[in-house]
């Protein structure tokens, strides 16, 4: 039963689009600044699944290699992005987006 089952690059596609659109409505509905954060690396996701479904239905080795690249960029900006989220929650305990503000020297 489970060899009748092949997934096909349309399956990882669609999940791409479901997860892409996922956190696109989440980080439009939502204000919290960490849900809004997972969003945005859910989106980052979302495109780095679509990448390597391309470099596998290619055979082509440079959708890995910008799946690579992305992730990197992804850690880096995890790293700034915590270091601004940390920042704000110290100043306020339920900080939201429209506190940014709050950064101003």
């Amino acid at each position: 039963m489970i060899a009748a089952l092949e997934l096909t690059a349309n399956h990882y596609l669609v999940l791409a689009a479901v997860l892409f659109t996922i956190g696109a409505v989440g980080l439009l509905i939502r204000r919290n600044v960490l849900v809004m954060f997972m969003c945005v690396e859910l989106m980052l996701n979302a495109a780095n699944l679509t990448f390597v479904t391309f470099a596998r239905e290619l055979d082509d080795v440079g959708g890995q290699a910008i799946v690579f690249f992305t992730l990197v960029v992804a850690a880096a900006e995890v790293a700034v992005g915590l270091a601004i989220i940390v920042a704000i929650f110290r100043r306020r305990r339920g900080a939201t987006a429209d506190d940014v503000h709050l950064l101003k020297g």
